[in-house]
Formats: structure tokens, sequence, C-alpha cells
């Protein structure tokens, strides 16, 4: 990765944030705490690793993204109108009962979207299913599933590594937002899921472990993921839980609310003033 495609994706990222922000407040609720920990990863994923066209969404040999922690929409919404697949003004519609931008992903509603999620543990499971069909088809195609660290206490989760493991997908990357909080607190009182990446080695993965707001990191995990063959790959992304709005940032009550005029006005003074270093 180029230093200058390093900058296009710590920029794009700005936005995202910024559209994050955006859609929450204008909806009066949402997520926007683990929204914004995934910022640099949806970045990275629309801004360099996937294959898509933002003109024709059913391209049918497109790359495909299942969110898992499907309340994380916001972060998913702002990449993508930034890429062309709808309006980048429309993000402010998020949540308002007419709007196509629910709070959780509609794959009928929603160009660019393809799976429905919200129910927790589903997501993966899913995009495990879409990896083994391209398998099947001898299609060239990845998927790709971002998963929350307090999403990955569900049973079904690791029925889905179990799967992927199982038919040797692959073509699949799971990633693992792990930003440490959860809706109930800290995700090690809760259901401390840790050692991550020694069950998922144990499940039959290819783990990487990396600093998921670092584009270095993980461009390198991504290059690992392609020269991985015979098992699936999964990414344990340690991240900043509200990164980028300090008064978010490792603050678990920032998990589902949205910030009232005055708070929005800080954000987005921070926000704003990221984009305008980036891109000096």
């Amino acid at each position: 990765m180029t230093k200058e495609q390093k900058r296009e994706l710590e920029i794009f990222a700005a936005k995202i944030r910024i559209g994050i922000i955006e859609g929450v407040y204008s909806a009066n609720s949402g997520h926007p705490g683990g929204s914004l920990s995934a910022a640099d990863v949806f970045a990275y994923l629309y801004g360099k690793e996937m294959r898509y066209d933002p003109k024709n969404p059913q391209w049918e040999d497109r790359d495909r993204f299942v969110l898992s922690k499907g309340h994380c929409a916001p972060g998913l919404y702002a990449a993508l109108a930034l890429k062309g697949f709808f309006p980048v003004e429309d993000l402010k519609t998020l949540r308002h009962t007419d709007s196509y931008l629910q709070g959780h992903p509609s794959m009928r509603m929603t160009p660019g979207i393809d799976m429905s999620t919200g129910s927790l543990g589903q997501g993966i499971s899913v995009a495990a299913g879409m990896a083994n069909a391209a398998k099947y088809l001898k299609k060239d195609v990845n998927v790709y599933s971002l998963l929350g660290d307090g999403e990955i206490q569900e049973g079904q989760v690791w029925e889905a590594f179990m799967y992927a493991a199982n038919y040797k997908l692959d073509n699949l990357c799971a990633i693992i937002d792990f930003n440490g909080l959860q809706i109930d607190g800290r995700v090690q009182d809760v259901m401390n899921p840790e050692p991550i990446d020694e069950k998922l080695k144990a499940f039959g993965f290819e783990v990487v472990v990396i600093d998921g707001n670092d584009f270095d990191e993980i461009d390198a995990a991504f290059e690992k993921f392609h020269q991985t063959t015979g098992k699936p790959f999964a990414i344990v992304m340690k991240t900043v839980k509200g990164k980028g709005v300090s008064y978010m940032e490792n603050q678990v009550g920032w998990h589902g609310k949205a910030p009232n005029a005055e708070q929005y006005q800080l954000a987005m003074e921070e926000l704003n003033a990221k984009l305008k270093e980036l891109e000096a």
C-alpha cells in the first residue's frame, strides 16, 4: 500500500465517521460507538479490498459483504453512499419511517446490501453459506463478514465457524471488531470470549490479531488472507469504541444512543477538523 493509498483510505474513513454522526443525530437513535470503531475497516473494504459495482449492485461476480453486527449499519450506509450506491444526503433519513435506510440492513430495500441482518449471530452463518455456494459454483468470489465482540457470545457464531472450517472455505474472511464494550458493559465482564485467537485456531481458522484502527496493519492482514489456502481466515481487530469522537471513545454509554445538538456540534467539529488535516 502506497502512502497516497493510505491517505485516501484515511480520508474515506474520516468521511464515513462524519456520515455516521449525521445519520444517528438525524435519526435521534442508533449505534454510533461500534460504527465508529469499524469505520476504518469499512473504508478498507470498500476503498481497496472488495470488487463491486455501485451502478450494478447485483453484479453476479461481486465480492459479498455481510454485516453480522447489523446494528452498526450507520457505518456501512456511509461507506456505500460515499461510493455512489445512493446519495450521501440520504444518510440523514436513517431510521425514518419512510426511509430505505433502516436501523438494520435490508437487502430488499437498500442498494449494496447483500444480506438483511440484525439478529446477532445469523450474519456469519449466511456469509459461510455464501462462501460455500461460490465454491460450489466455481466463482472467484470472496465473502467478508464483520462481527462484534459481544456478538461472538452467540453459539450460532461458533456453529458457523465450525462449518466454515469443515468445508475449507478459504474464500471467507471473518472480521471481529474487538472494541471491548457491548451494550451491557465490558465484554470481559458480561461473557469473556478470550482467548479469541486461540479458539478460532482450534476451530480451524487461520488467524491474525491487529490494531483495527491502523491501515498498515489492516492492509497486512488482508494480504495474508489472500495468501491463505485450505482454511477460512479471521481477523481479530482491536479497536476503540467511538473512535474519532473524543467524548465517545471507550465509553459504553455510546453503544446505542444519539448525540444531542451540543454533542453533535462538538463531534462534527472534531471530525471535520480531522478531515481538513488529512486533506491538507
